[in-house]
């Protein structure tokens, strides 16, 4: 599903990332574990699609077998927009939007009819147990209700992969174990491959693999 080669990355003439290589397979749960500053969440945001790597002739990063790399901003975007969902440590929910709103934004971006992309939000929300508050904004729910409508706005386009920083970095132990199962649940249900950068130990204890990234390098 992800194949990386000799992916590299340079801030201020500072290696962030060195010669990284990886292979991810469809529906595999992935944890990427590490120090702050080992460059986790820049490895994340290069294999999502939302930095490049150094430019080398000898870098590749492919995702479903499509050479995303050399894609133009606009088919990047739509990319982006159809294949991946991602989930923050801070949900980035809007705050003047309700929930339903919230979830619908990639679904309105990608083209889709409103009423029909509502409908299917309402579905996913229901799953997530929040049908009862798929009106209210953002700052009327918990911690754990706002991170759970982030995870169904990146379920709404069917994406193939989630990438997710820190999803639980902002929730109490409660709220962090029903969305670690959650993600499982995900992956059972619809086979979605999942690429998380954590210091969660109980969470990158769960996963099929636990990648220790330290200066850039894997440890």
């Amino acid at each position: 599903m992800i194949s990386i080669k000799n992916i590299s990355k340079t801030y201020n003439k500072k290696k962030v990332l060195n010669k990284i290589d990886l292979e991810i397979n469809q529906g595999e749960i992935v944890s990427i574990v590490g120090p702050s500053g080992a460059g986790k969440t820049t490895l994340l945001n290069i294999m999502s699609t939302l930095d490049k790597p150094d430019d080398n002739i000898n870098s590749k990063l492919t995702i479903d077998n499509i050479d995303v790399v050399n894609l133009n901003d606009n088919k990047l975007s739509k990319f982006r927009n159809t294949q991946i969902g991602f989930i923050f440590q801070f949900h980035e929910l809007l705050p003047e939007f309700s929930a339903i709103e919230n979830v619908i934004i990639p679904a309105i971006i990608k083209g889709d009819n409103k009423k029909i992309s509502t409908i299917k939000a309402k579905k996913i929300l229901d799953s997530l147990g929040l049908s009862k508050v798929i009106n209210q904004q953002p700052s009327q729910l918990s911690g754990g209700e706002q991170q759970r409508v982030a995870v169904a706005r990146a379920l709404i386009n069917n994406p193939k992969i989630i990438f997710a920083d820190e999803p639980s970095g902002n929730l109490d132990s409660k709220s962090s174990e029903l969305l670690h199962k959650l993600f499982f649940d995900l992956r059972k249900k619809h086979n979605i491959t999942f690429v998380i950068v954590t210091h969660n130990k109980d969470l990158s204890d769960m996963t099929d693999r636990k990648l220790n990234l330290v200066d850039g390098k894997w440890a």
